[in-house]
């Protein structure tokens, strides 16, 4: 029997457009390009649909879709921009998955993402459930089958997630090595550190602590592989790329051997120029005169089933782990020490810009509840069920939404308050995308897109309800000082780029 590979990529790529146009304005930091999106999808998202494998002379003797051969997850704001943008490499990706499902014994390379790249430990139980709810559909929207993973941006997990996973019929997620706790061979055996005991490409099983009965499969990633290949040189070339996945060494407990790799697609072709097309290489030419063959996660678990269990790591205060913080998930709410440099010593913003947007959040959510019970049958169903006009912006999908949730029949006037009602709630999520905590300072373009999205639900709670949020926020962005000291707080920021006046302070 041949080992097995699997390559996993991340694509995704932060919400960009305007919370009040839906466009994406121009970006002079994309230059010669209108933005980010567009750069990257000529640098590595078109490509990859279209990779090239050129002959001794650099003339061009095949096309490779990449998406064909290895697993893949789309951000949900990215892959709409390319459905709209680039109909023709949105095709490719959406016919990959189809084709990848005839190779793999019906089971396809895409998986879903949570909803809006949320840090989900950190987020609340109600915004958690919406998150995965609006991933599944958003999958099945465009890929036309439910989804049987989903990627945890940045691999953020804790057991409330996983709790939520396992009740909307998640089948597997991937994690990091570094995120798991203990395991053990059976249901009677003694649990054994993870640290010495795990295996990378085996899956196991997470038991519910809810339900005993059930249980998600994780399969934990190859940390060293997958680290060689996101930061090393190893893909620029195709057999020094094989040579390294056959260098991993079979795990002394494993009878069957899964080598497993997982990293942010833009890696192919943006990061790194024109590596797309050593994967391309590899996966047609190399891998089939190896003796070691391509499949995918699903694949692979309806061939060996889980057999060993795990717990996951809950975290510094219990709050979660990721692969991207050593502190747990603590860059994305504290001065953890991840970013910090030279130019940018101090986080210390993160904290009062986390608290702030709870509060916030919170506060948009009584508007929500109080005002939306007057039309919905349910709120929480009736915001969970919104992803479908989302997905499908028309008049008959917003009519049938309305058939389905409101308690009555609405008028206009009633109608369009109840959109402006969820789209509060939809800008009470988008505030949260990660990539706002991420990076080094608060002046980012990334943060101050998260602004951005919690103005505009600022905005609509009051023309919805007359109250004004706002000014609690402010207060604690005042809170959130700039490494760079000429831009002052988030107030200065906020009131300057996003709003776009001078603070009077």
């Amino acid at each position: 029997m041949k080992r097995s590979f699997c390559l996993h990529s991340h694509f995704y790529q932060p919400p960009r457009e305007d919370p009040w146009t839906n466009e994406i304005e121009p970006q002079s930091s994309a230059a010669p390009f209108h933005d980010w999106n567009e750069r990257i999808f000529q640098e590595c998202y078109k490509p990859n649909s279209e990779a090239v494998i050129v002959d001794e002379h650099d003339i061009v003797i095949s096309k490779i879709n990449n998406y064909e051969h290895y697993s893949f997850n789309f951000g949900a704001s990215l892959l709409a921009w390319i459905m709209k943008k680039h109909p023709k490499t949105y095709s490719r990706i959406v016919d990959a998955d189809k084709l990848s499902a005839i190779k793999h014994n019906g089971h396809g390379n895409a998986i879903a993402m949570a909803y809006n790249h949320m840090i989900m430990p950190l987020a609340n139980e109600r915004d958690k459930i919406t998150q995965v709810k609006w991933g599944i559909e958003d999958f099945k929207f465009h890929f036309g089958r439910m989804p049987e993973a989903m990627w945890l941006p940045e691999t953020a997990c804790d057991m409330a997630t996983v709790e939520v996973l396992i009740n909307e019929g998640i089948k597997f997620i991937l994690l990091d090595p570094s995120q798991a706790d203990l395991v053990r061979k059976s249901p009677r055996a003694k649990w054994h550190e993870a640290s010495s005991e795990l295996i990378p490409g085996m899956p196991y099983k997470c038991y519910s602590v809810e339900n005993k009965n059930k249980f998600i499969n994780i399969f934990f990633y190859d940390g060293p592989l997958s680290k060689n290949l996101a930061f090393d040189d190893h893909i620029f070339e195709s057999y020094k790329l094989l040579n390294r996945i056959e260098a991993v060494t079979h795990h002394r407990l494993a009878d069957q051997h899964l080598i497993c790799a997982a990293l942010d697609g833009e890696t192919f072709g943006h990061h790194k120029k024109y590596t797309e097309r050593t994967i391309a290489y590899l996966f047609d030419e190399l891998l089939p005169a190896s003796d070691i063959r391509p499949v995918n996660f699903g694949q692979y678990l309806d061939e060996y089933p889980a057999s060993q269990e795990v717990k996951i790591k809950a975290g510094p205060s219990g709050e979660g782990t990721s692969w991207s913080c050593t502190h747990g998930v603590g860059r994305w709410k504290e001065n953890c020490g991840c970013g910090s440099g030279d130019d940018h010593p101090s986080q210390e913003w993160r904290l009062p810009l986390r608290l702030g947007l709870n509060e916030l959040r919170d506060n948009l959510w009584d508007v929500y509840e109080e005002a939306s019970s007057h039309f919905f049958k349910d709120p929480v169903e009736a915001r969970n069920d919104y992803i479908r006009v989302l997905l499908d912006p028309s008049f008959d999908s917003a009519s049938e939404f309305l058939f389905r949730n409101a308690q009555r029949y609405l008028s206009a006037g009633e109608s369009e308050y109840c959109m402006k009602l969820l789209e509060m709630q939809k800008f009470s999520m988008f505030m949260f995308t990660s990539c706002g905590w991420f990076f080094s300072d608060i002046s980012g373009i990334e943060t101050i897109q998260n602004m951005r999205y919690a103005a505009r639900a600022i905005e609509l709670a009051q023309e919805i309800s007359g109250s004004d949020p706002e000014p609690k926020f402010l207060d604690w962005l005042s809170h959130a000082r700039s490494n760079k000291s000429s831009l002052g707080t988030g107030k200065d920021i906020y009131l300057k780029n996003v709003l776009g006046m001078e603070s009077k302070l």
